[in-house]
């Protein structure tokens, strides 16, 4: 019987099913997934939860809506502007997410569909084997915001694509498909859409069945350049919150709001 791991918000689910994969599911069904303030903690929260549980073998993170997720929901950003204990805790869950999912031994495999983005992305690119859709749409939505990209880009990205596509997309903001994903590495395989969940499933079923000593031992010594880059993504962390208290970020939040391109001063 599947188990179900309890979370406290309603943003994603948690089940593990006989196999030994622990499906970690946004939500909701056909709709567009977010993350509110309880559900970035909970999603900071569940990876030593998965790396320590015993049924747990491989960990594949997918969604039921019409994006992958979108990241944070607009009241968790305007929380973060007006509060610097707000800007504190997220702070601390998004370094949480990312060393969380580089520190679980296990697996994780991602399948994304539709849009990426924010906390969504972080989660997607952080998997050690990322399936994407060809229609998927990857965005780092940081400096549209008026903020640094610091919740994974710098940790990750520079390994996957190399420094000239990290800059090129980060600093414009760029949406990337899953077909231009792939061909500039920054997904591990594209695949037609309808294949999207078959195929990330399959992975993750030869993954389950592998040694995962083996797995393990392979995933810790690779996942050592991440931590070679920590430094560089500390410091891109602080850049994000410190920016959140400027005025560039009102801007931005009150463009997204608007549906306009932001007028920044342009000052540093």
């Amino acid at each position: 019987m599947p188990t179900s791991l309890p979370v406290s918000g309603n943003n994603f689910r948690v089940e593990i099913d006989d196999e030994g994969i622990a499906h970690v599911v946004f939500q909701p069904a056909g709709g567009t997934p977010v993350t509110d303030a309880r559900g970035h903690g909970d999603l900071a929260a569940i990876w030593p939860q998965l790396a320590a549980h015993p049924q747990v073998k491989v960990i594949l993170i997918r969604s039921e809506g019409r994006a992958f997720c979108a990241g944070g929901d607009l009241q968790m950003v305007e929380d973060m502007l007006d509060s610097d204990a707000a800007r504190m805790r997220v702070m601390r869950e998004g370094r949480d997410i990312v060393q969380g999912m580089i520190d679980c031994d296990k697996p994780i495999v991602s399948a994304i569909n539709g849009a990426a983005v924010g906390a969504g992305l972080a989660a997607a690119l952080l998997a050690d084997i990322s399936i994407a859709a060809s229609n998927a749409r990857l965005i780092d939505g940081h400096t549209k915001l008026g903020v640094a990209a610091g919740d994974h880009a710098a940790v990750i990205w520079p390994l996957l694509c190399g420094m000239a596509k990290t800059k090129y997309y980060l600093l414009l903001c760029e949406t990337i498909t899953g077909e231009e994903a792939e061909r500039i590495g920054l997904v591990s395989r594209v695949v037609a859409p309808e294949l999207l969940q078959e195929e990330a499933l399959s992975i993750a079923r030869r993954l389950a069945a592998g040694s995962a000593h083996a797995l393990a031992g392979t995933k810790r010594a690779l996942n050592h350049w991440l931590r070679a880059a920590w430094p560089a993504f500390e410091a891109s962390l602080l850049s994000e919150m410190a920016n959140f208290s400027q005025p560039d970020a009102r801007e931005g939040l009150a463009a997204v709001k608007e549906k306009r391109a932001p007028n920044f001063g342009g000052g540093q």
